[in-house]
């Protein structure tokens, strides 16, 4: 693993981005979304980029790099077709600790920005380490079509009741099973197809039940393998096989 996986927080923190055409207003965007306060530096932008900051979006500073404009930065992105500068900028961010990131340019990085799903407060993102963007994008897209468009509010609402939930459950492997029951069951479909107070009084009234803890019976499923190519097993099989507590197999099984 050559890069290591971190979600930054940057909200209200200052970042900067050399470079103002089109890649310069894609990486805007993202840390846009999560809320940093943002100067572009650079001559010329582009309609995009221009449209953000007569938003009051972004700041820009219409003059030349300096080292100078670091100062303050948490995070420096360089977003422009000049080699030789983002090679500065790199060599300046490196030098100040400042993470940084050289678009098409894996050498001159500090952090790789990912391809990301974003279904609020989850977020997945995904890289190849700068190896193949174009393969990250097609990975996200075809996890976005496994993924509901409401997952996020899953997961809002099981933040809302965690504490309670902590509380009334102390016991870790019942508190476990109880979240797996919800988020299977028919709470989450209650969600996903957008009936959040329905969803919500559900959860409630199974925490105002004296049995709200999931009882010790279990369940047993049977997986098929088929002929034993592990990229044949389904989605759901998969999910099973992560949960279990036990799993037994034969020697037909792939190595």
């Amino acid at each position: 693993m050559r890069f290591l996986p971190v979600f930054l927080n940057i909200e209200n923190r200052d970042c900067l981005v050399v470079g103002g055409g089109d890649i310069a207003a894609r990486k805007l965007d993202l840390l846009l979304k999560a809320n940093a306060r943002v100067k572009i530096v650079a001559r010329s932008i582009g309609s995009e980029v221009e449209a953000l900051v007569s938003e009051g979006k972004v700041e820009h500073v219409g003059q030349e790099y300096a080292e100078g404009l670091l100062k303050g930065c948490v995070l420096v992105i360089a977003a422009t077709n000049d080699e030789s500068l983002n090679r500065l900028v790199s060599e300046h961010a490196r030098h100040r600790n400042l993470p940084v990131n050289v678009v098409d340019n894996p050498a001159l990085c500090t952090f790789i920005m990912p391809s990301v799903i974003d279904r609020h407060p989850v977020q997945i993102a995904i890289s190849t380490g700068g190896a193949s963007p174009v393969l990250a994008r097609l990975l996200r897209a075809r996890l976005e079509t496994m993924i509901p468009s409401t997952f996020g509010r899953l997961a809002s609402l099981i933040q809302s009741v965690r504490d309670r939930v902590r509380k009334q459950i102390p016991d870790m492997r019942k508190r476990r099973r109880f979240w797996e029951d919800l988020l299977q069951g028919p709470v989450a479909e209650m969600l996903y197809s957008g009936q959040e107070l329905a969803a919500l009084a559900a959860v409630e009234k199974r925490l105002d039940q004296p049995g709200a803890d999931i009882p010790d019976n279990g369940e047993v499923y049977l997986v098929g393998g088929g002929p034993g190519d592990p990229d044949l097993l389904t989605f759901r099989a998969l999910r099973l096989m992560q949960q279990a507590d036990v799993v037994l197999y034969d020697r037909l099984v792939a190595p």
